[in-house]
């Protein structure tokens, strides 16, 4: 825990005073949407927005990625992490995981890195895949698992913690 929060301060330096209010806000509206332990935490952008992302884990074993405007600490979407054998994810999920893969790998060249399972909070399902881009950056693109388009598109900044 010690080594995460210094980690954590490093990762952070460069954001100043005025995103340590903004990591702040975002991740008390993260526990407040779901209680537990952040695990992770990522900075990326989406559609030039600065937007946070906490995995958090809570008591009951489940995992939720939850994202947050960083100029407004407003939660702006929640996703629950599953297996990919979990019974929710079977019965929304029509693309093969291979298909999926094709697509963001065509809207985003490179090499998949971790791949998500995740239900949206309308009950539909997604997969996440995290892909190491050529300039050496990590993009996260999101494919509907029951359609196979590519629903989400982001480039993270900085990452801390486990994953």
């Amino acid at each position: 825990m010690k080594m995460t929060l210094i980690a954590s301060a490093l990762a952070l330096a460069p954001f100043a005073a005025q995103a340590h209010d903004g990591v702040a806000a975002c991740a008390a509206a993260a526990l407040k949407a779901h209680p537990g332990k952040i695990v992770k935490m990522e900075v990326k952008t989406e559609d030039k927005a600065t937007v946070y992302e906490f995995d958090v884990q809570k008591s009951d074993g489940t995992s939720w990625d939850i994202e947050c405007n960083a100029e407004n600490g407003k939660v702006t979407e929640v996703e629950q992490e599953v297996a990919p054998t979990d019974a929710k994810w079977i019965a929304k999920a029509k693309v093969s995981e291979a298909d999926a893969k094709a697509a963001a790998l065509k809207a985003q060249p490179g090499t998949v890195v971790e791949t998500e399972y995740e239900i949206e909070p309308n009950g539909s399902a997604s997969y996440e895949f995290d892909i190491k881009g050529a300039d050496g950056k990590e993009y996260k693109v999101e494919v509907d698992a029951t359609t196979g388009k590519v629903v989400e598109s982001s480039v993270e900044t900085v990452q801390v913690g486990e994953g």
